[in-house]
């Protein structure tokens, strides 16, 4: 029977051709399969880059990670000791009564250039978080001097000098944050770890809160402000009252994407920024010390970033005191800042 079955088979010749085709087939399937490159999986879209801060001197409200450096040049700081913001109380109080153990430079510099070399690092572990701190490098060259009023000149031991000023370390946070508006709120503190003998630094330790705001208006034109809280944490006194005070600072300033290549950035930007010091004393010349409360300080600073790449940036910018009372009468500032 199995016999006849097999003649059967090879008597059809249409069942043995279908036989054949069928596993021709099946295998021609397999080694198509084989050879075939794997299936393409869509990559994802690269993410939406938010283009940076703009401004020049008013604090940044982006959350991202950057290494930034920057470099002033500031010329006529007339009162350097007011409120012992910028440096410690005058050091030629220490041998009178208004100021016994007074920190700072030993003689009343009436008119002080400075520079900064500043370098920042900021680290964003989360999309609204950030931790940064900053270490500065201040030189100082007093121009003139009280004492060189008055008859005979007074000699002065306050030389110029450079050194570590006072290091910064802080947080910020995103309280908003959307596609075109970030609101931060900023907290850092200043440490003592400037020679106050030399003018670099407070002698004291401080701390800063601040409010910042970042908001596209449109595809070129983008606001940024600031407004926040400098507070000295102890710090010198001159008859039984502080010498360090608050100061309140603000500031606004539009920019304008002027040139945009894709790769290639240029955007001017304008920035006021000004300082009310609430209270403290300061050293013009008088006998005891003056109060501090009530100065107001106004800047009008004009300047330019250029981004490559969204990545790398310079900022060149150069700043005018509006205001008689000062932080300094001019100042220039140099910025180069990667974000990663």
């Amino acid at each position: 029977m199995r016999a006849g079955i097999l003649i059967l088979a090879i008597s059809i010749p249409g069942v043995v051709s279908a036989q054949d085709s069928a596993s021709t087939s099946a295998e021609a399937r397999a080694v198509a399969a084989a050879q075939a490159p794997p299936p393409q999986t869509a990559k994802p879209p690269a993410p939406d880059r938010r283009r940076g801060t703009m401004v020049g001197y008013i604090a940044d409200g982006i959350i991202e990670d950057y290494v930034r450096v920057r470099f002033d040049a500031g010329f006529d700081n007339n009162v350097p000791d007011r409120a012992e913001f910028f440096y410690a109380q005058c050091g030629c109080n220490s041998a009178t009564a208004p100021g016994p153990g007074a920190p700072g430079p030993g003689d009343l510099a009436t008119g002080l250039n400075f520079q900064q070399l500043i370098v920042d690092l900021q680290y964003a572990p989360h999309g609204r978080f950030a931790v940064f701190g900053s270490i500065p490098l201040r030189f100082v060259q007093p121009q003139t001097f009280l004492g060189q009023t008055f008859n005979p000149p007074l000699s002065n031991t306050f030389e110029s000098g450079s050194g570590f000023s006072d290091i910064r370390a802080g947080v910020k946070a995103a309280i908003v944050s959307t596609d075109n508006a970030t609101l931060t709120a900023q907290v850092q503190g200043y440490f003592a770890s400037g020679d106050a003998k030399k003018g670099l630094g407070t002698d004291h330790a401080s701390f800063e809160t601040a409010l910042l705001f970042h908001q596209r208006l449109s595809d070129r034109v983008t606001i940024e402000s600031q407004f926040g809280d400098w507070h000295p944490i102890g710090g010198s006194s001159a008859n039984g009252t502080d010498y360090a005070g608050d100061v309140l600072f603000y500031g606004v300033g539009p920019s304008f994407e002027l040139v945009n290549t894709g790769r290639l950035q240029f955007t001017p930007v304008i920035e006021l920024v000004g300082w009310h010091v609430l209270g403290g004393l300061q050293q013009p010349g008088a006998d005891p010390p003056p109060s501090a409360e009530g100065t107001n300080i106004v800047n009008l600073k004009f300047g330019a970033r250029t981004t490559f790449d969204e990545v790398s940036s310079f900022y060149v910018g150069y700043g005018h005191s509006l205001t008689d009372d000062r932080w300094y009468n001019n100042i220039i500032r140099f910025e180069y800042r990667y974000s990663f």
